[in-house]
């Protein structure tokens, strides 16, 4: 039994935040002093290391529950099937439904719950839940899915990754400009014959501090409120994915027996552009060879990084669009990989 997307979609939201945009902001350190270069300079080093020059932001009348359903809708549009005949619904994300201007989370009910209700599916044996798991959620709703396929509990699922991270990110705190919205998601069923997911590889590390990587805190600006955002150890979260991605990468591979000179595309989380570019060349060099000029599908320049969405929606912008003359064809290798919070890293080769 094989277990094969069918269907893809995505909700790409059209607010376009630019550098430029936090030219006003005032800045401080993690030790709530004022960082003394002045906002260009500091927008302009950020802009070399991540490559982003804007991210998208959801219109403050949308929640992550709506653009989950805006994106399943398209992606079950696409896969032309009934909505009745899913066995699952499998949500990532990591920060809840939050309202604009809000500084509280609402995750009761799920997330996945909402979508469902929100896509009127009527059929309770269609189980919605969601999963938490930083940035490599929506690969992990993938390795789920194709878990319950495998093991008959289920022939067809609607994977969604969506996120508002918008709505957790300090503005005193630099890294807020890499942050994003985004929803994108994948009906996957089972297979007799087409080729699918080939092998898929998961790692949790937390024995040397991994866990407080990335995390919810306080503001960089000192004050009594206690609001907690979105936060990360950037050197930290960079060295541990340039030394961890690329294994993992290869253990999944390696796991299909496929050799890398077949390997056609590499969909990798949007996170960093350098940090990504680095990855994809340890990765190659792990196999002592350099890796090919068309390899890596990048958006972050003008999506940002929106968490459980990057892959979803870039893999559907290809699909669909042959973005940035990237295309993908019947029979071609690929590889999802992604690494976030946890810090959990993960991992699928796929047969298109």
């Amino acid at each position: 039994m094989e277990v094969r997307i069918i269907g893809t979609g995505a909700h790409i939201p059209n607010r376009e935040h630019k550098n430029n945009q936090f030219l006003d902001n005032q800045f401080f350190d993690t030790n709530g002093e004022s960082i003394p270069n002045n906002n260009e300079e500091i927008i302009e080093k950020f802009s070399s290391i991540t490559g982003i020059k804007e991210r998208k932001y959801t219109d403050p009348s949308l929640n992550t529950s709506d653009l989950a359903a805006q994106a399943a809708k398209i992606a079950i549009d696409d896969a032309q099937i009934d909505p009745e005949s899913l066995d699952y619904i499998i949500l990532a994300q990591n920060v809840g439904d939050i309202t604009a201007h809000s500084d509280q989370s609402d995750a009761l009910p799920s997330v996945a719950s909402r979508v469902k209700a929100k896509l009127g599916i009527n059929n309770p044996k269609c189980v919605a839940y969601d999963l938490i798991f930083g940035c490599p959620g929506w690969v992990e709703g993938m390795i789920h899915a194709n878990a319950f396929i495998k093991a008959g509990m289920a022939s067809r699922c609607l994977v969604i990754g969506s996120e508002t991270l918008s709505r957790v990110t300090d503005p005193h705190d630099r890294d807020s400009m890499i942050y994003a919205d985004g929803a994108g998601a994948t009906i996957v069923e089972k297979s007799d014959s087409i080729p699918g997911i080939l092998s898929h590889a998961t790692a949790t590390f937390t024995s040397e501090g991994e866990a407080e990587f990335i995390f919810m805190g306080p503001s960089n600006k000192k004050t009594d409120d206690s609001t907690k955002y979105i936060k990360m150890q950037g050197r930290k979260v960079y060295e541990f994915a340039l030394t961890q991605v690329p294994l993992a990468m290869k253990e999944c591979l390696d796991k299909a027996e496929i050799p890398i000179k077949e390997l056609k595309k590499i969909f990798i989380h949007q996170a960093n552009l350098k940090m990504d570019e680095a990855i994809i060349k340890r990765f190659y060099r792990l196999y002592k060879t350099p890796p090919p000029n068309d390899i890596l599908p990048m958006n972050i320049e003008t999506f940002g990084n929106s968490s459980v969405a990057t892959i979803p929606t870039l893999l559907d912008l290809v699909r669909k669009t042959n973005f940035k003359n990237h295309k993908i064809e019947k029979g071609d290798i690929i590889l999802f990989a992604s690494v976030g919070a946890g810090m959990n890293i993960n991992a699928i080769t796929y047969k298109v």
